[in-house]
C-alpha cells in the first residue's frame, strides 16, 4: 500500500521535460512499480503481449478454461500458493493426457496458461484461461497432428479427468499439512471432516469452456495481458470514497443491463 500511495509522487523523484520550441515545462514522477498498482505495469504487460503473439501458429487456436467449483474458493483463498499451484498441475497434466491419448488426438500439446483469481463480480473465483493450437505435435516430434475441424478435445472427459487429478493433488497436499484452516474451516481441519467435505466433490460436474474465439488468438491473448500485470479494481471502477467506506464499479452478467455499485 505504501508503494500505491507513494506513486507519481515528489516521495520518489521525477523528472522534467522541456519543450525545445515554447519551453513549455512538465514535471513527472516516478512510478512505483509494483505489481500490485492499478497505474502501473502497462508496459510489461504489453511486453508480455508481444512476446506471446509472436509465439502464434498459422493454425486455429482454441480458447479453453478451467474452474474449480465454489466449494473450493474458501479454502484456496487461505491457501494460495499451495491450490494455485495444484491448479496449474491439473490443468497441465488433464490437457498433456486427454491430448496424448490415440482417441482423441495423439500428440503433444503447447498452451499458455494465464490464472485469473477473480470473477466480473470482484469476488474470489480462481480459474485459468488457456490459448491452446489446435493441434500438436506427433509422438516422434516429426510431424503435426491437427484437431477435427471447429472441435478441439471432449469437455466433458477433460472436465472429470481435472477433477480427479485436482482433488488427488489436493488431498496429498493434505497429508504432507501443506494447508492451512482459519476461521470458518478450522471444522474441516480434522481427516474425516476434511475428505467428507471432498466426496461431493467427486460426483459435481466441473466447469471446462472450449471454444475457438471468434476474433482469433490475437483477441483473446489482448483480453488476457489486461490482467497479467495488475489487480482487480483499477481506478476506472472508482466511484467515490468518503469515511463509510469506497463506492466502487462492478459489472453483473446474469443482468443484461446496467452498472452494479457497492462499497
Amino acid at each position: 500500500m505504501s508503494a500505491i500511495e507513494r506513486c507519481r509522487t515528489v516521495e520518489l523523484g521525477g523528472h522534467v521535460l522541456q519543450c525545445q520550441s515554447c519551453e513549455h515545462i512538465h514535471i513527472a514522477y516516478n512510478s512505483c512499480r509494483n505489481r500490485h498498482c492499478p497505474k502501473c505495469q502497462a508496459s510489461a504487460a504489453q511486453r508480455w503481449l508481444e512476446a506471446r503473439q509472436r509465439d502464434l501458429l498459422p493454425v486455429d487456436y482454441y480458447h479453453v478454461v478451467f474452474t474449480i467449483p465454489s466449494e473450493v474458493n474458501d479454502l484456496a483463498y487461505q491457501n494460495k500458493s499451495v491450490v494455485y499451484d495444484i491448479l496449474f498441475k491439473a490443468v497441465s497434466k488433464t490437457l498433456m493426457i486427454i491430448a496424448g491419448d490415440k482417441k482423441h488426438l495423439g500428440a503433444k500439446l503447447g498452451a499458455t496458461l494465464v490464472l485469473h483469481t477473480w470473477g466480473s463480480a470482484m469476488t474470489h473465483h480462481p480459474h485459468i484461461h488457456d490459448i491452446i493450437p489446435g493441434g500438436g505435435l506427433s509422438k516422434d516430434g516429426q510431424q503435426w497432428v491437427a484437431c477435427k475441424s471447429g472441435f478441439f478435445l471432449p469437455v466433458r472427459v477433460l472436465s472429470r479427468l481435472f477433477r480427479r487429478l485436482f482433488l488427488e493433488l489436493l488431498l496429498k497436499a493434505y497429508q504432507k499439512n501443506q494447508l492451512h484452516f482459519f476461521q470458518q474451516l478450522k471444522s474441516i481441519e480434522d481427516h474425516q471432516a476434511f475428505t467428507r467435505r471432498l466426496k461431493p466433490l467427486r460426483q459435481k460436474e466441473w466447469v471446462v469452456y472450449a471454444k475457438r474465439p471468434f476474433a482469433g488468438p490475437k483477441a483473446v491473448l489482448a483480453y488476457l495481458s489486461r490482467y497479467t500485470h495488475r489487480v482487480a479494481i483499477a481506478n476506472s471502477r472508482l466511484i467515490s470514497m468518503d469515511t463509510h467506506g469506497i463506492t466502487l464499479k462492478w459489472k453483473d452478467y446474469r443482468k443484461k443491463e446496467g452498472i452494479n455499485k457497492k462499497r
